[in-house]
């Protein structure tokens, strides 16, 4: 039997905190935003990633992922999600890997936009100031954001995933204890 980590060391506190990093993010697409919560996720999930699913994934959200059995069993006992196979039915989906096409990802519909799926990216760092042009609602002119790890092609995914507008996926990026967001309604450029 394997020994799992815990999760939140307050529950309630270090839910609501992560929570509020996550909708803090969501409202400033490319805003790097601390986690403070203390955790300790399995590998090789990283501390943002893990709060994010432990805060937003329950029993009602079918989760993808291709972080290993361990990360599944922890996230099954912490938060109850359903892990399935079939990305496309996934609510979530977290890529400690390579990532996945958003082309993969449910889009929502037109009737029910929400529906689209949120993709957790975990990358190898975050980098304000520099990089990718962000503009959109949220931001008053224009973000910078350098993601490094991401995939080479994100940015022509991202404008067709864009063009679905209200459909499409949202996506979270990882490094570390650091988040940043990057709703479907914000358009990105090379910098």
């Amino acid at each position: 039997m394997t020994q799992l980590s815990p999760g939140f060391a307050d529950p309630v506190l270090d839910a609501q905190a992560s929570f509020r990093a996550i909708l803090d993010a969501m409202s400033r697409p490319g805003r790097i935003q601390r986690i403070a919560a203390r955790i300790t996720p399995p590998a090789p999930l990283c501390t943002a990633a893990g709060a994010a699913l432990l805060s937003l994934a329950d029993a009602d959200t079918p989760l993808w992922l291709d972080a290993g059995a361990g990360v599944a069993e922890w996230l099954r006992f912490h938060c109850g999600a359903p892990i399935t196979g079939d990305i496309g039915s996934a609510r979530f989906a977290l890529a400690c890997g390579a990532a996945p096409s958003l082309e993969a990802l449910d889009v929502g519909t037109d009737e029910d936009p929400q529906l689209g799926a949120t993709l957790i990216l975990q990358v190898a760092g975050l980098v304000a100031g520099v990089g990718w042009c962000l503009t959109g609602p949220g931001i008053q002119n224009e973000h910078r954001l350098r993601v490094l790890g991401a995939p080479a092609d994100f940015i022509t995914a991202w404008a067709q995933n864009h063009a679905l507008f209200p459909r499409g996926v949202d996506v979270l990026l990882c490094a570390g204890d650091s988040i940043a967001a990057l709703p479907r309604s914000v358009t990105i450029a090379e910098g």
